[in-house]
């Protein structure tokens, strides 16, 4: 029998963590943290051993885009929006391990390698939507901005308070990692993370940093917003 990397990480549990704590505000009681941290670990481990960089997610024909209906989330108490003048003034820096840094208006962004896929965006609560998003490759911007090979890692920060996660090079690299501008054929909305976030199906949803403001290449990670409160770090599919 074949079974995908979605398929085997769907019937197994999204995760052996996620059978402790299912809900996207749950910690977890504190006496079963030792248990967490090895459930993490061994599952990690197992999602970098099925992780294929030519695994291309698609969305199943026939599959509705949820439109208006895809959830929107943020921590801040209203939905971050810049105003004219900053968003005038916003610039999407590239940094860390890089040899050419990068400040990036969104109009630099829009004359980018571009690419639109239609894509399904998984939850961790268990709940997939599916959606058309356009932006540039991260790789195209690694590239851009010369990032150091050795860069095990890349964070993903934003405006959104101190909203940011980490993740690990190999999946920030993946061809279907995107910066995106604009979703479902309209430029990113306030609610959707405008003016640039990121997102890719090959990490659960709170692992896709909205609101972005830098992207930096490290050697080490450094944790997340929800991950350094007990979710799982690795968030792969």
């Amino acid at each position: 029998m074949s079974l995908d990397r979605r398929d085997f990480i769907r019937f197994g549990g999204t995760s052996l963590s996620a059978m402790l704590f299912g809900a996207c505000d749950s910690q977890g009681p504190d006496r079963a943290q030792k248990l967490l941290d090895y459930a993490e670990r061994k599952n990690e481990s197992v999602e970098r051993a099925i992780f294929r960089h030519t695994s291309m997610d698609r969305a199943k024909p026939g599959a509705r885009a949820a439109g208006n209906q895809f959830p929107s989330y943020f921590i801040s108490d209203v939905v971050p929006v810049l105003d004219a003048g900053a968003m005038a003034a916003w610039r999407l820096e590239v940094g860390g391990m890089v040899r050419n840094p990068l400040a990036l208006s969104l109009g630099d962004l829009m004359k980018l390698e571009r690419r639109t896929q239609r894509v399904n965006h998984y939850c961790v609560e268990g709940w997939t939507a599916v959606a058309e998003f356009t932006g540039v490759p991260l790789r195209s911007l690694a590239q851009l901005a010369q990032a150091d090979p050795k860069a095990g890692y890349v964070d993903f920060q934003s405006f959104d308070g101190d909203y940011h996660e980490s993740w690990d090079a190999g999946s920030a690299l993946h061809p279907q990692t995107l910066i995106v501008y604009a979703k479902d054929g309209a430029v990113l909305p306030p609610a959707y993370g405008a003016p640039a976030r990121v997102h890719s199906p090959v990490k659960l949803g709170y692992k896709n940093t909205k609101y972005l403001t830098r992207i930096v290449f490290m050697p080490a990670r450094n944790g997340g917003y929800w991950s350094d409160q007990g979710y799982e770090w690795y968030g792969g599919l």
